[in-house]
């Protein structure tokens, strides 16, 4: 006794489930990349050719145009004047012990501008590092 089936099996693929997660993909990968911008600030740092990480840092940026920038950790940078430098970076040793201080500075900046934070950091032991890109 041979029974049949009343319905045939359909052997076509269906995309349409597989759109929907391409373009959701796409969606999560397009916001993503931009919430990831290190550092907004438009800057040609100086060569170098070693190349090392620290953690946790505060970061100090001078642009060409000779504004300060000051962030910590991931927060994004905000314009500080030069006498409101050093309080911040005290504020936040004390809050993170164990921090580097990151000096980014345009390869354009004054060399007495860099000599003035680094001051600043020798004069309450911080930790510097100074920001390059590395040597091609």
């Amino acid at each position: 006794m041979a029974l049949k089936r009343r319905t045939k099996i359909n052997e076509a693929f269906s995309m349409a489930s597989m759109t929907d997660v391409i373009f959701l993909l796409l969606i999560f990968f397009m916001v993503t990349s931009t919430v990831v911008t290190p550092n907004a600030i438009k800057l040609t740092l100086p060569q170098s050719q070693k190349q090392t990480a620290a953690k946790p840092l505060t970061r100090v940026t001078i642009d060409a145009n000779l504004n300060y920038y000051v962030a910590f950790g991931k927060q994004k940078e905000q314009t500080v004047s030069f006498e409101q430098i050093a309080p911040f970076l005290q504020e936040r040793y004390n809050d993170e012990p164990e921090m580097f201080v990151a000096l980014y500075a345009d390869e354009t900046v004054p060399y007495r501008e860099i000599v003035k934070i680094l001051n600043i950091a020798n004069e309450n032991n911080f930790r510097m590092v100074l920001v390059t890109r590395p040597q091609k």
